[in-house]
């Protein structure tokens, strides 16, 4: 899995023009669209030589943009660290809590863990194994969670 800093991650999104929330078929769609535009082969001869670079520079950010969001595992992967750096940008964390002290919920297949404030901290099966920071349902609180290594 690939690790990313907790710096600003570039918006692959919006640099294909996409909602978050845009199906893979949509994401291709914008990606070809841009692809043409963007083209140095499909650049005119009088533009300038700063043009052509910016183009290329674009053309190159659009590439690594459907690279990332083209595959699903490389997209579900983008999508959790944006997520995670959401929650980071939104308030510190309350607490550092290890998964194995979280209560298990056999019907959703779910951990969870009650907040201060009564709410709950939830998070499924499958998130927790990729997912570090999980924000209350009720209030503005964040845990992070940790793994017994």
């Amino acid at each position: 899995m690939m690790a990313l800093k907790q710096t600003s991650i570039k918006d692959w999104y919006s640099i294909l023009g996409a909602d978050p929330s845009a199906t893979v078929s949509d994401l291709k769609q914008k990606y070809q669209k841009l692809v043409l535009m963007y083209h140095p082969d499909k650049q005119s001869a009088d533009v300038s030589a700063q043009t052509v670079e910016e183009c290329i520079q674009k053309f190159i950010e659009i590439d690594q943009a459907w690279k990332i969001l083209g595959n699903e595992e490389t997209k579900k992967e983008y999508d959790l660290q944006r997520l995670e750096n959401d929650l980071r940008n939104l308030g510190p964390v309350d607490a550092q809590v290890y998964l194995e002290e979280m209560s298990w919920n056999e019907d959703d297949h779910s951990f969870s863990l009650s907040c201060r404030c009564g709410g709950t901290y939830s998070v499924s099966k499958e998130e927790a194994e990729e997912v570090t920071l999980v924000s209350c349902d009720t209030c503005s609180l964040i845990i992070e969670i940790l793994h017994y290594s």
